[in-house]
């Protein structure tokens, strides 16, 4: 099940609250949230349902086990972390990264191997870094050990959050999973980023999705250079509107149901360098591999370099088991460790104009790269952005095509800059300042938030392109 579907929003969303609203102590609450989470993950795959019990299972006695070691003084809390690790990242190898891998060997070497064919689970490198990530914070003694395993469970599934991030840190959300209130303000602000993700993914992003699909998809190489250019900039839209939509999405039901999840996304397409842009996009991930690779490395202590390319490397192989993700993970880690070394000092010295173009530039042929699984098309992509060959400059259904979706390709620009952050923060302090005279900004609030809902809902009755890019991550 995906947040952008009539029976989530209309059925399985109010039955959910219903449910969880009825309830008083947080004991039941959270029992009820991890049934519904469960049916929620079961939608669509039931059988890995039990895959991912067994590895909330694994590191809730992985957790245990540290606390044993400690409270005893014997045995060794590292076997915990030991196992968590090795369990882990064994199942997400075997799900996600077996088949290639065996694939590499069959070409190197010419055998005939036999490559797995089960479907990735959904979610799971998600709910993998997460349950590795409380299992070490433990060893850590950063968090204490969950001894209740539905309230553990409850951490691991939330369907909130389950399927496609944020990655959620077991610190950031330990008290409010054994004790937490919800306000109306919590409710309120819930409901208006929940739609206002909503229309983000469904207004803008399969909108825009489907004329990247349109240009990007071609026998041979792309219509003309504009084909390739346009293509490119319409997916760059729809993919941060549609995982950054999610995080909206995912944010918004937490705060319904007394969570508050951190920002995963800052108007990452405003930035001046590489650095600053994955500062800006996908936060959960880049702090995951901030702490739990690249500082025990060394970080900016030793082997600076060495450690950024690891980081880079496994960055690409994240998101996915696919050489155009190795080749997008590694150049931006290249691009990364040039700035380090010298191009941010001189990005610092021109005008901010040309370092934004210079940004740009680099996240654009970034996103052909992770758009591409196929390196020949990848390749034909790349040159016809380049002119290379007989291609023409532009035709006339990618003109028309632009023209046609000229209004909301400004729109998805503006507002993929802060723009609408400092119109909403001046409204705030001008409703404030006035004392309330002008809480009709409430109300144009609440009316805009159900326009948005209402079509949001009418585009998704007569939409068959609907896809969330992340969830295959």
């Amino acid at each position: 099940m995906v947040f952008s579907n009539l029976i989530f929003i209309y059925v399985f969303l109010p039955l959910c609250l219903g449910a969880y609203y009825a309830l008083q102590s947080a004991k039941a609450r959270n029992l009820v949230l991890a049934v519904f989470s469960l049916a929620f993950y079961a939608w669509g795959e039931p059988v890995w349902v039990l895959l991912l019990v067994f590895s909330a299972v694994v590191d809730y006695l992985n957790g245990l086990f540290i606390e044993k070691c400690r409270k005893r003084k014997r045995g060794s809390p590292i076997l915990g972390v030991i196992c968590s690790l090795v369990v882990n990242l064994g199942i997400l190898f075997i799900f996600k990264y077996s088949a290639f891998f065996i694939h590499q060997i069959n070409l190197l070497f010419g055998l005939t191997l036999s490559e797995p064919t089960f479907s990735l689970p959904i979610g799971i490198s998600f709910y993998t870094f997460q349950t590795i990530s409380y299992t070490v914070d433990v060893y850590r003694g950063k968090v204490k050990v969950q001894h209740s395993f539905i309230s553990f469970l409850l951490y691991v599934s939330m369907f909130f959050q389950l399927v496609a991030g944020p990655i959620v840190r077991y610190e950031s959300v330990a008290a409010e999973i054994d004790e937490r209130r919800v306000t109306p303000e919590d409710l309120n602000s819930g409901i208006v980023r929940f739609v206002c993700g909503l229309a983000k993914k469904v207004i803008i992003a399969n909108s825009v999705g489907q004329l990247a699909a349109n240009s990007l998809t071609f026998e041979g190489a792309p219509a003309s250079v504009a084909a390739a250019w346009f293509g490119t900039i319409m997916f760059a839209l729809q993919i941060y509107f549609d995982f950054s939509g999610y995080s909206d999405m995912a944010i918004g039901l937490g705060r319904m149901f007394g969570f508050h999840f951190p920002e995963n996304f800052n108007y990452p397409y405003i930035s001046s360098s590489a650095t600053e842009f994955w500062r800006r996009w996908h936060i959960s991930l880049g702090s995951f591999f901030r702490d739990y690779v690249y500082i025990p490395l060394g970080g900016n202590r030793k082997h600076q370099m060495l450690n950024l390319a690891v980081v880079w490397f496994l960055t690409g192989l994240w998101h996915g088991a696919s050489w155009n993700f190795i080749i997008w993970g590694v150049g931006f880690g290249v691009l990364i460790i040039l700035e380090k070394l010298f191009l941010l000092k001189v990005l610092e010295k021109i005008p901010k104009f040309f370092s934004h173009i210079y940004a740009l530039f680099f996240i654009l042929i970034g996103w052909t790269v992770f758009y591409f699984t196929d390196l020949g098309e990848l390749g034909a992509c790349l040159g016809a952005m380049f002119g290379v060959g007989d291609i023409p400059l532009y035709d006339e259904v990618t003109k028309s095509a632009f023209l046609g979706n000229l209004y909301l390709i400004i729109a998805a620009v503006l507002i993929s800059a802060p723009i609408s952050r400092l119109l909403d923060e001046w409204l705030n302090t001008a409703e404030r300042r006035s004392g309330g005279a002008f809480a009709v900004i409430g109300t144009l609030r609440t009316v805009l938030c159900i326009g948005l809902l209402a079509l949001s809902s009418i585009m998704l009755v007569g939409q068959t392109y609907n896809p969330f890019l992340y969830f295959r991550f």
